[in-house]
């Protein structure tokens, strides 16, 4: 049954004319890769003015200013130096904003009045500073550095650095784990939490304070945490951070733990010891009353529903807000009335954004189409940026209503001018055990009525994660549309935004419900819409959707013409033993390798090999730790002993995921051509 219509927009802009016919330009990796990329978004605490970020892969990164009292304002770039800019945040009056950039030859904090004038820098540290945060009496900065723990100062760390880059050996030597982290060997040097003082002059001149000299952690939390993970408590006084206490279980333990200390250093409050599963993202209420922050329930996972906490500080009253809400929340912020809080979630392939009654837990969905993201509240108008599947990030605005939807930037107006894209829909079927589950077609462009197509199957990772309605650099459907496919993209059970117990049916259960929702959705979506041809089709997927290529390989041999697997796992022993979050293996898979009483064996594609048939582009980045490149190894070894038809494509200089744009590009050419070699007819 064909459920919400979500159709896109067939044409941006104008076609140009060639000898008077209309002309329009292919969507290709390369044109994808010279996108512009939209960042740092922040709206002045009045409403009045707005700052973003444009990154440019052909030029540079700079800031731009727009007017939101003038309806006919356009935008004024602020920044032309030679280092770019990022981490932008307003003052509390609205008037100047601070930022990173390296033109002085290393990261350091700077600021620019927006009322004329070049921007100053504020630090001038011996270190990198990689992010900060602006206290709100704009007084203090938060700083994360990485230093060597123990140093007494940011030189001690430096010489120690330099020291280090001076040895001849290459080896590396560890007691304990994590030894490496998704890109990473992990080294001495931990990221730590500093403040420093503002002085009258606006520049910081003493030597900042680290909060947790002593630990050998990292605060935020690496590789993908920012200053989200810390907060100013209302007064400016004390900082609550997110972190793993020092420790040996680090590799195996999702036990973060909210911990509060005064600025001026001292001892580390842990504020949610009880709590033995993952704490995240405090804030406060600007009045100071309440302190929020995201908590999950399950030790051990790191899918479980993050759940909106709010603690009365005044009362010492600690609940769990909209309780009965069945979605996990990605981030939040308190309105300007202090009890109202506006958060950003995943639904039903969105990412929408809710306003929150903290009082009684009412929800309210304020926007949901295509995928929101850095949600802002000034007055009764929320801007956010948003990308969908026909569309690239730019920012938008709706009233808190809902109504007054409105695009504000358009940052790839002129490349997308003369581009066609294929038309999309959301669909709904009954997956495994009778029960919905959702998904998106894309049309090709150009598309025929009454011609069929060759299907693209795209299987996603996580395996707790959705395609969704979203426009990305990895895995683009538009790209597929445009090469003449096809595009089918189902969220299987084990997918986010569907509510907690569809999420949680995929763990202990890798290859068995997401196997039946694949198969039933690709007949469903072959029958209803007559134009895929189911006969003629590749599936492809990475991480676990890479997994649910191998295990397609053993276990639906006669479905498809081809497969393309991205770092996909192969042997689920070998993988606990490999991999560096040991708590994901162990969870889904239930318990250490060792015990005997995970399923190891019983989802594991390398013993189904004997039913192996289906030729294979098999694809992995040599510095992913977190599933390591033998994965693969073992994946093509096992192809051509067998005589499959198959290709292994190894990118030395890649992680988990290809970001660099020419090996992204060939990323690209080499699926598209191994799609149109076994799809030819």
């Amino acid at each position: 049954m064909i459920t919400k219509m979500l159709k896109s927009t067939v044409l941006i802009g104008a076609l140009t004319l060639c000898g008077g016919v209309a002309h329009a330009e292919d969507f290709t990796a390369t044109k994808l890769r010279s996108l512009n990329k939209i960042h740092d978004v922040k709206v002045s605490p009045k409403g009045d003015r707005l700052i973003y970020g444009v990154s440019d892969p052909d030029k540079a990164n700079h800031l731009y200013s727009l007017s939101l009292t003038d309806k006919n304002a356009k935008a004024v770039q602020l920044t032309s130096g030679a280092g770019g800019e990022y981490a932008v945040q307003f003052n509390q009056a609205g008037d100047m904003i601070y930022f990173l950039t390296d033109r002085s030859g290393s990261s350091q904090v700077w600021r620019m009045s927006l009322n004329g004038g070049e921007a100053m820098q504020v630090t001038d540290l011996a270190l990198d500073i990689e992010d900060f945060k602006l206290s709100p009496d704009n007084k203090k900065l938060a700083l994360a550095i990485s230093v060597l723990p123990g140093c007494d100062s940011l030189a001690c760390s430096k010489k120690a650095m330099e020291k280090k880059d001076k040895v001849k050996d290459t080896a590396k030597i560890y007691d304990k784990l994590m030894v490496r982290h998704w890109s990473s060997w992990e080294t001495e040097f931990k990221r730590h939490l500093f403040v420093a003082d503002i002085a009258q002059s606006g520049e910081v001149k003493k030597a900042p304070k680290d909060l947790i000299s002593s630990w050998d952690t990292d605060v935020p939390p690496k590789p993908f945490s920012g200053m989200e993970e810390v907060a100013f408590t209302a007064d400016s006084e004390y900082l609550v951070f997110s972190a793993k206490a020092p420790g040996r279980d680090h590799a195996w333990t999702t036990n973060f733990d909210l911990f509060k200390v005064s600025v001026r250093g001292g001892e580390l409050e842990n504020l949610t010891e009880d709590n033995k599963a993952w704490d995240s993202q405090p804030a406060f209420s600007a009045d100071g009353r309440l302190m929020a922050y995201l908590a999950m329930k399950k030790p051990g996972s790191e899918a479980d529903r993050f759940a909106l906490m709010l603690k009365d500080l005044k009362t010492g009253t600690l609940k769990e807000v909209a309780p009965l809400w069945d979605r996990s929340v990605m981030s939040y912020a308190f309105a300007p009335d202090n009890r109202t809080i506006i958060a950003l979630a995943q639904d039903v392939g969105q990412r929408s954004i809710f306003e929150i009654n903290t009082n009684f837990g009412d929800t309210r969905k304020i926007y949901g189409e295509g995928s929101a993201g850095d949600v802002q509240l000034v007055g009764d108008t929320v801007y956010f940026t948003r990308h969908s599947i026909d569309k690239p990030k730019d920012v938008y605005k709706v009233n808190r209503d809902g109504y007054g939807f409105a695009q504000l930037t358009d940052v790839n107006k002129q490349k997308l001018a003369n581009v066609k894209f294929g038309e999309y829909e959301q669909f709904s079927f009954k997956g495994w055990n009778n029960e919905t589950v959702h998904g998106y077609w894309i049309k090709p462009v150009g598309f025929e009525p009454g011609k069929q197509y060759p299907m693209a199957l795209l299987v996603h990772g996580g395996p707790q994660g959705s395609f969704g309605n979203t426009f990305h650099s990895r895995w683009n459907f538009q790209l597929w549309a445009a090469a003449g496919f096809g595009v089918v993209a189902i969220d299987f059970h084990g997918s986010t935004g569907y509510g907690q117990a569809f999420t949680d049916s995929i763990s202990r259960d890798w290859g068995g419900k997401p196997l039946e929702d694949l198969k039933k959705g690709v007949a469903h979506i072959t029958q209803t819409q007559p134009w895929l041809d189911g006969n003629n089709a590749c599936a492809l997927g990475g991480s676990y959707g890479g997994y649910m290529m191998n295990w397609i390989e053993g276990n639906w041999p006669d479905g498809f013409k081809c497969l393309v697997n991205h770092a996909g796992l192969f042997d689920m022993k070998s993988f606990w033993g490999s991999t560096e979050e040991l708590w994901f293996a162990e969870h889904e898979m239930g318990g250490p390798a060792w015990t005997g009483q995970g399923d190891y064996d019983k989802y594991n594609p390398v013993d189904f090999i004997d039913n192996w048939k289906t030729p294979m582009l098999v694809i992995h980045g040599m510095k992913d730790y977190r599933v390591p490149y033998a994965q693969s190894l073992g994946a093509f070894t096992t192809l051509q002993r067998k005589n499959i038809p198959s290709k292994l494509m190894i990118f030395p200089d890649e992680n988990h995921w290809i970001l660099k744009k020419d090996n992204l590009i060939k990323w690209y050419d080499e699926v598209f051509d191994w799609m149109r070699q076994h799809t030819a007819k």
